[in-house]
């Protein structure tokens, strides 16, 4: 092991069951971003084996990914290049997020019966549909499916998770954009507002289903942790030098950390190359051999500086960035104070040097 995210895919299944009967409905699990960092293939097994009924990911590519790994469960894919191969899509049994006229109009065009679902924007400002382009939007989506062009399988939104006032207004404008479709004579058979956030904390947002992101691999979508939840990835290295160093030796760039006492400076091979927020420098802290360590002067691209004291460290120690803190480790979201980002963040930027290793 040099550097290696250890990767749960126990926790992963534990932590879909776990929100599943939070929420009481079907779930989604998000597996756009490589997993959240975790392998989006690896990911995808261990959550439909935790109960989940689809999964969902950014782009066509992440879904055709998926597909030619052999994941055949039902799969939406919502954020499209203007020239989107949509009828592969369609071959490959992908259901397509449409937000606009121009994408519902080049899916009914094609030779095969797409399955989309219709995102209306109830707040959010991302992707969807507008409330003034909605009618509109629903009305030709109801004339296409009348004809077999395609089958509208899902209306859908996203939370801004602002607050309680801002989640229930939207709630209230996705119900009524509901209405609007069934007016216009659709039926879906997935009607799905909530992510984690809301999953966890807004009831009347669940509806037929909810989308697991980030509670999925065991970490909280805003400050609160949640008990049950169990991270799944530890990140960690080997340590690959130690040496004794006197008073007032500089330590990594700029010199913004310079010893007070003879110590012993261990150095791991991790840096911002590899996702390792250099906003952290100074902050962060890591364990090695049980006990707390802070990082020592800058991130650099490949590696850090840890200054261990006369702790006994010696080259080849594990060194661990963070995992479940019930361990005693640093959390993710410990990172993510270090780094002023959040534990997203943290995760999903883990670069390709990192070798992930899997356990059930």
């Amino acid at each position: 092991m040099m550097r290696e995210a250890l990767i749960d895919l126990g926790a992963i299944s534990h932590n879909v069951e776990v929100l599943r009967g939070i929420a009481g409905v079907d779930a989604m699990v998000i597996v756009k971003a490589n997993g959240y960092g975790h392998g989006a293939v690896e990911s995808a097994r261990a959550a439909l084996a935790g109960g989940a009924t689809w999964l969902g990911v950014a782009d066509l590519d992440e879904a055709r990914a998926l597909r030619v790994a052999g994941v055949d469960a039902p799969l939406l894919a919502w954020l499209h290049d203007p020239v989107a191969d949509f009828a592969s899509a369609v071959e490959a049994g992908i259901d397509v997020g449409v937000s606009s006229a121009a994408q519902l109009e080049a899916l009914a065009a094609l030779p095969g019966r797409a399955e989309v679902q219709l995102k209306v924007d109830t707040g959010l400002g991302r992707n969807g549909a507008t409330l003034e382009s909605w009618p509109s939007l629903v009305a030709d989506a109801a004339a296409h499916e009348r004809a077999g062009r395609l089958h509208v399988r899902g209306i859908w939104s996203h939370l801004s998770n602002t607050g309680a006032d801002e989640d229930a207004a939207q709630v209230q404008i996705f119900a009524e954009a509901l209405a609007a479709a069934h007016a216009a004579g659709l039926d879906p058979e997935l009607v799905h507002l909530a992510a984690t956030a809301g999953a966890l904390h807004v009831p009347a947002s669940r509806f037929g289903m909810v989308r697991l992101g980030i509670g999925a691999y065991g970490l909280s979508p805003d400050a609160a942790p949640v008990a049950q939840l169990r991270p799944a990835m530890e990140l960690a290295a080997s340590v690959v030098s130690t040496k004794r160093v006197p008073a007032g030796h500089g330590v990594s760039y700029g010199y913004d950390h310079v010893t007070s006492d003879e110590t012993t400076l261990a150095l791991v091979p991790l840096g911002y190359a590899d996702g390792i927020p250099r906003h952290a420098s100074g902050r962060a802290q890591v364990t090695i051999n049980g006990v707390r360590h802070r990082v020592t002067g800058r991130i650099a691209m490949d590696q850090f500086v840890v200054d261990v004291g006369d702790h006994a460290v010696a080259v080849g120690d594990r060194v661990v960035l963070f995992g479940d803190d019930r361990s005693g480790v640093p959390s993710a979201a410990d990172w993510a104070d270090w780094a002023d980002t959040i534990n997203y963040e943290v995760v999903t930027r883990i670069g390709n040097r990192v070798k992930r290793e899997y356990r059930l």
